[in-house]
């Protein structure tokens, strides 16, 4: 189930919830509506609005640290492609094949993007792109240094290299931990105990059922918003590979 299809189900929910308060409503008895009563409800229910709009925020917040992780991962698997390409330069032309297999590299793991419209899977399958950063590897490796300053540089291109590898992997592993279920099952039976509250002591009208969608929509696209943010390789909110693509530009000059 896609976070989309996750945020219409909790929007549906929630709202029915405030449809159901309103309906119950008819059937409080008169002594249960005094303004006592109505006091203690909406301080009991302000306890629950203050900890949904602070694990909201939370989450929102780590979302965010996530998503601004992958972005900042893909620029410096971008940086690296392009370094490690001019290291190799740097060490002369014994270094071509290494570089032109850098630059098939990266233009294969750029087009799987296209091979899947509407899905980034530039990294979440790498397979294949480890194994041709393993022949980038083996390539580096058998270069035989004839001077100190090819000696240094096929080190550098080495630790590169295997940098390179790291982030791939990192990015991939860190976009196999799921999002936990429970707590967002938590959160919209948070909500949904808020809105039967709200209905139950509010008047049946277009306005109000207005209100109550407006707000719904609200809580649950901060859901979505949430969801997405720790998707970043697919879905509506994704990682942009245009670090990749200006960093292919630079290849091989």
């Amino acid at each position: 189930m896609n976070s989309l299809t996750t945020s219409v189900i909790a929007l549906a929910c929630v709202f029915a919830a405030a449809l159901l308060g309103t309906t119950f409503r008819k059937r409080i008895p008169d002594a249960y509506q005094a303004s006592e009563s109505k006091d203690v409800v909406r301080l009991v229910m302000g306890l629950v609005v203050t900890t949904v709009a602070i694990a909201l925020g939370l989450l929102v917040g780590s979302a965010k640290t996530f998503f601004d992780t992958q972005n900042t991962e893909m620029a410096q698997l971008a940086a690296n492609y392009v370094v490690l390409d001019r290291m190799l330069d740097q060490y002369g032309p014994e270094a071509n094949d290494a570089r032109a297999t850098l630059r098939t590299v990266l233009a294969s793991q750029l087009a799987v993007r296209n091979q899947v419209p509407g899905s980034n899977k530039t990294y979440s399958d790498i397979k294949a792109g480890a194994i041709l950063g393993g022949s980038i590897l083996d390539k580096i490796h058998r270069l035989s240094p004839k001077d100190e300053d090819q000696k240094f540089f096929r080190q550098q291109s080495l630790n590169l290299d295997i940098q390179l590898s790291q982030i791939r992997w990192l990015m991939y592993a860190q976009n196999r931990v799921p999002f936990p279920r429970f707590l967002l099952v938590m959160l919209i039976g948070w909500l949904i105990l808020l809105f039967v509250s709200f209905g139950i002591f509010a008047p049946r009208n277009p306005l109000v059922l207005a209100g109550f969608l407006v707000s719904a929509a609200a809580v649950c696209g901060a859901i979505l918003l949430i969801l997405e943010m720790y998707d970043p390789q697919r879905g509506l909110i994704r990682v942009s590979d245009a670090p990749l693509r200006a960093a292919m530009q630079q290849l091989g000059r």
